[in-house]
């Protein structure tokens, strides 16, 4: 598997880990369209600043955002090309699937004779 090859198992979890959370996939999709603060997005969701944080902590780990200081601020941005990874990674293990169906057509499929 040549995609895969390219990334430590240990990168490939952090990022799937970091997808695999709701919260997290919401605050990747704000700062897809906006350069929110850690505050603002803390004050979008039930839960304490702290954990807000802890969230953007791991989407900062795992490459997918990044934090720049603004003042007394960290505005949040995605990074592109960490999610496009994520998205070639998925695309690579859907056309496995597609190969897997199309094999099992084959033999489920009656024959013409």
């Amino acid at each position: 598997m040549v995609v895969l090859q390219a990334e430590s198992e240990e990168s490939l979890n952090q990022l799937f880990r970091a997808l695999a959370d709701g919260t997290r996939r919401d605050i990747l999709a704000r700062s897809l369209t906006e350069t929110p603060s850690v505050s603002d997005l803390a004050a979008r969701y039930e839960m304490s600043f702290a954990a807000v944080q802890k969230h953007v902590a791991v989407l900062e780990r795992a490459g997918l955002i990044q934090k720049r200081p603004n003042g007394r601020e960290q505005l949040v941005s995605t990074n592109y090309a960490r999610l496009q990874r994520a998205g070639e990674l998925l695309d690579h293990f859907e056309s496995i699937w597609r190969q897997r169906m199309a094999q099992l057509d084959d033999v489920l499929q009656p024959k013409e004779t």
